[in-house]
């Protein structure tokens, strides 16, 4: 036998006709190969395993305008949905910086625009948070940004990957964090927490309405997974409607993912810091997800307007198309905010 035959693998068996797990989704996971498939998947309104569908792309390049030779700044680059779109636009001359925290899949994303022919001088990235843009744009050479955007949102990759903790649709290690190597995952958060202090994090980062209730039931635990976890919300509100069920199951995780990435620490920072950087006719858009994200996007753009760094701001929210809340659900809750410094705005 030969040494390519005998070390060949055959692909792991799963039961029924299609398989459920994500890492048994190899078609959905290699789209040069089987682009039939993916296309099938799209068609039904999901997400492809291991891919992210950009949200509001039309609306987003008619707020920024991207054209040839202008700088852009992608705050949040995840699967380079978004970046794939603005990226012709700048050509000729134009250059892109991709931002994004995950230590996972940002090396994914930049060999996936190298190997649509963005080198270089036309697109490159850093591993940073944008909260920390200031520093980035010093790093890449510039001295603003024609065009910032920013997409709060978690990406379809992070959610569906059970490795990775985001969902409690499959059981996994509670983790939640968007860099695996830096601060503490969900799990020792809440091993460590008061139950006051958990249900003021429940509050303020969810609108958690049962936030007494399941307070006490679950700071000071340690949980084995994902699950664990469901259950135990579970089994502390026994609402007869499941759906309302498994909206606080999904309002908690919400809850402790912004708490352990520290969301609205690094959005407000990103805030205060984005007039400064933006050139002088510059306009940033941001794509947001709940509440306490827009609540916080809408403030800093009117101080903006009224203390003189942004010459305009949206006067109405962006939001989906009904097309694409049908074609893709996990646009439902998506807001969209545009700011645009003046030619002669004060840059803070």
């Amino acid at each position: 036998m030969s040494e390519s035959t005998s070390s060949h693998q055959r692909r792991p068996r799963y039961r029924g006709k299609n398989p459920r797990r994500f890492a048994e989704k190899y078609k959905e996971h290699d789209p040069a190969r089987y682009s039939a498939t993916v296309a099938k998947v799209i068609a039904s309104g999901k997400t492809p395993a291991g891919s992210h569908r950009p949200i509001m792309v039309a609306e987003i390049l008619a707020t920024l305008a991207p054209r040839p030779g202008a700088v852009a700044i992608d705050c949040t680059l995840g699967y380079g949905g978004h970046a794939e779109a603005i990226l012709p636009r700048l050509q000729p001359g134009g250059h892109l910086l991709g931002l994004d925290t995950d230590p996972i899949e940002l090396p994914k994303t930049v060999a996936r625009l190298r190997s649509l022919g963005y080198e270089a001088d036309r697109f490159t990235a850093q591993r940073t948070n944008f909260a920390g843009l200031p520093q980035a744009l010093a790093r890449a050479g510039f001295d603003g940004a024609d065009l910032i955007l920013a997409d709060l949102g978690v990406s379809s990759m992070q959610l569906d990957d059970p490795g990775r903790g985001f969902s409690a649709k499959h059981d996994g290690p509670l983790d939640l964090r968007m860099n695996p190597q830096r601060g503490q995952p969900a799990s020792q958060l809440l091993q460590k927490i008061e139950p006051e202090k958990l249900v003021r994090l429940l509050l303020e980062n969810a609108d958690e309405p049962h936030a007494q209730t399941l307070a006490p039931v679950l700071a000071g635990r340690l949980f084995s997974g994902t699950g664990a976890l469901r259950r135990a919300i579970q089994a502390s509100l026994p609402l007869a409607d499941r759906e309302a069920a498994e909206l606080a199951v999904r309002r908690v995780f919400q809850a402790l993912r912004i708490a352990v990435n520290d969301e609205f620490g690094a959005l407000e920072t990103f805030l205060r810091n984005l007039p400064a950087c933006l050139c002088p006719g510059g306009r940033a858009a941001i794509l947001s997800f709940h509440s306490g994200e827009d609540r916080r996007v809408k403030k800093a753009f009117a101080a903006g307007l009224r203390d003189g760094a942004y010459a305009r701001i949206a006067t109405e929210l962006i939001c989906p198309s009904q097309a694409e809340r049908q074609a893709n659900p996990r646009s439902n809750s998506a807001k969209l905010r545009w700011a645009e410094r003046g030619p002669n705005s004060a840059s803070a």
